[in-house]
């Protein structure tokens, strides 16, 4: 019992070690033969080759089905989403509120239209064609550089008294504040059913109380020549259509809740779950 419960030293663990990766006498190397090593491997080597092999032809049959130019399934975005330039949010939602006065109050609002219709110059449109034509713009083939599909040109000049060319404050020192609207793209999505979808502004509270608004461009319509939409990879110099609104009888001093909504076939902008799917809603309020 005394040998039993005997401490090794350490040394003699160490020689018990060197003895299980080598025993000289029974010629095993960590405790197997030279040949049982070699059949482990093997295997080993077989398992992880089949297994590597099952894996890429998993992801070679995947990519076989899908397709690069749309997803297969896009069930969900049976409308689109409708977006609002300048987006200044607060607690609940869009809110711009500002000062005719105070111009640290509006220069912010003027810098995000500026900078958001720097990809509308002609500069940023030169990849594009001049597109005249009042109908789908459907293409079979793809006839742009580099195998993709063409797109139409919208250049800042469409939207006229909301460009920023002719007046570089988009009216907001005299209370006449442009807005720009922008629908979300869905691929092979087909607006209106023929006829151009347009955008209609209007108070929350009380539809019947008259806002006077300019649509730029004209009508506020979205052309069809811009539809459909066929995907970044095929199409990756697209820019989506814009509608400029100028609000030109605000009353000063009060907050207005306006909706901009996207009227045309196919698009739903009733949708209590999804308060910007055909619609943008926000508060307006001008002080002066």
């Amino acid at each position: 019992m005394a040998t039993l419960n005997e401490k090794k030293t350490c040394s003699e663990r160490m020689e018990n070690f060197r003895r299980f990766v080598w025993n000289p006498e029974t010629k095993l190397f960590m405790g197997r033969t030279l040949i049982n090593w070699v059949w482990i491997s093997l295997y080993y080597l077989a398992f992880y080759v089949v297994m590597s092999g099952l894996f890429a032809l998993s992801i070679y049959s995947l990519m076989r089905t899908v397709n690069p130019y749309e997803p297969d399934y896009q069930d969900q975005l049976k409308s689109p989403g409708v977006t609002l330039r300048p987006d200044i949010y607060g607690d609940r939602g869009l809110q711009i509120y500002y000062n005719v006065s105070d111009n640290k109050t509006w220069e912010g609002l003027m810098t995000t239209l500026q900078t958001f219709l720097t990809a509308y110059t002609p500069a940023a449109q030169h990849m594009n064609i001049n597109c005249t034509s009042d109908t789908y713009f459907f293409q079979d083939t793809f006839d742009g550089p580099n195998k993709t599909k063409l797109s139409c040109k919208f250049t800042s000049d469409m939207l006229q008294n909301c460009s920023g060319i002719t007046d570089p404050t988009f009216g907001f020192p005299e209370g006449k504040p442009c807005f720009i609207i922008k629908m979300n793209r869905i691929i092979n999505f087909l607006p209106g059913n023929g006829t151009a979808p347009r955008v209609n502004c209007t108070y929350v509270d009380d539809e019947s109380q008259l806002l006077e608004v300019d649509y730029y461009p004209v009508n506020g319509t979205f052309n069809l020549h811009y539809f459909p939409y066929y995907g970044k990879k095929a199409q990756p110099s697209y820019s989506n259509p814009l509608v400029a609104v100028k609000f030109l009888n605000i009353t000063r001093n009060v907050e207005h809740r306006i909706v901009c909504k996207v009227i045309g076939a196919g698009i739903i902008f009733d949708n209590v779950h999804d308060p910007y799917e055909g619609k943008v809603e926000f508060k307006l309020k001008i002080e002066d």
